[in-house]
């Protein structure tokens, strides 16, 4: 399970920080205002579901995963983005928000199961 775990954090890393950096270091201009759009819109929140699913399985080690992605998807905007930026906080709540009902939807998906 730990090593589940360790991958799951390490794709969080990827998906949360690495790609905002991508975004901001490889694509200019309007296409990278697309790409930032695409991060915000698509890639994040399937993500937060797919880690809400995954904490689900194991809701009392892995409570934490939807907090995190949202921590981490905050600081990398914050670094790479604007620092101190309030929209940003409001999309790693909405993020995190996604997450838990995504975990308790595959916790109860479990149980009734």
């Amino acid at each position: 399970m730990k090593q589940k775990v360790m991958i799951w954090l390490a794709v969080t890393l990827t998906v949360m920080l690495v790609f905002p950096w991508l975004a901001v270091t490889f694509v200019k201009g309007d296409a990278g205002m697309a790409v930032c759009f695409l991060l915000f819109f698509a890639v994040n929140p399937i993500y937060a579901i797919a880690g809400g699913v995954f904490a689900g399985k194991d809701i009392r080690r892995l409570w934490s995963m939807p907090a995190v992605a949202a921590v981490l998807f905050l600081s990398g905007t914050w670094i790479f983005f604007d620092m101190g930026e309030g929209a940003f906080v409001m999309y790693a709540a909405v993020y995190f928000v996604i997450g838990a009902v995504a975990m308790m939807g595959s916790l109860l998906y479990r149980r009734i199961r």
